[in-house]
């Protein structure tokens, strides 16, 4: 294992789970997966912290179990909460990366894909700052997009079929990343960047 090839400005180091130039935050909310050689969906998420709020420190301060919930009163809630996610993306576009690629990070929660439960197990989850209904930026996108083709291009059971969004693996309990995600320019996009035809 080592250092994969540079695909739209991400590498991925094969033998760190690591992406460079990603801003690596470690979050201890993590562990092994069962077969770290499947990794076959990819969940886009969202969070803001506290809800519709950007750009602050809490998203860091939640994953590294470092949250002080006496900040805001949503946060009462989140006490104890011990989550994670692979990757963030914030509204500027910038990489953050929480958890190595090939260690089961904690965002997916009671799921299922295509009769598989624990979807964590074989997942890679990256956040989106924002919310449902808020419309996301086109940096995020541009960053989305590039870092998505260099996943596709790394681990060979991941396909463009297999990515998902966390309301479609936990239907009922999530709704993110929500009607204000385009799916259809985020799908267009990575097909153009892949090689593909657009839709």
């Amino acid at each position: 294992m080592g250092v994969g090839e540079e695909v739209s400005g991400f590498r991925i180091d094969l033998g760190s789970g690591l992406v460079e130039p990603a801003r690596q935050v470690p979050s201890p909310n993590h562990d092994e997966r069962p077969d770290p050689e499947d990794i076959s969906l990819l969940v886009i998420h969202c969070i803001s912290l506290p809800p519709g709020e950007f750009s602050g420190p809490w998203i860091d301060r939640l994953f590294t179990n470092s949250l002080d919930v006496g900040v805001h009163p949503y946060f009462a809630r989140l006490e104890g909460l011990r989550v994670s996610s692979h990757l963030l993306i914030d509204r500027h576009g910038r990489l953050t990366q929480y958890v190595p690629l090939h260690l089961r990070a904690w965002h997916a929660g009671a799921s299922c894909w295509r009769s598989r439960g624990r979807c964590n197990d074989f997942a890679i989850g990256i956040e989106l700052e924002g919310t449902d209904t808020d419309p996301y930026e086109p940096a995020q996108y541009r960053t989305l997009v590039a870092v998505s083709r260099a996943l596709l291009s790394h681990y060979p059971r991941l396909s463009e079929e297999c990515i998902v969004g966390h309301e479609d693996i936990a239907p009922g309990r999530k709704t993110d990343p929500g009607p204000a995600f385009d799916w259809q320019h985020y799908r267009s996009a990575l097909a153009g960047a892949c090689g593909g035809a657009s839709s």
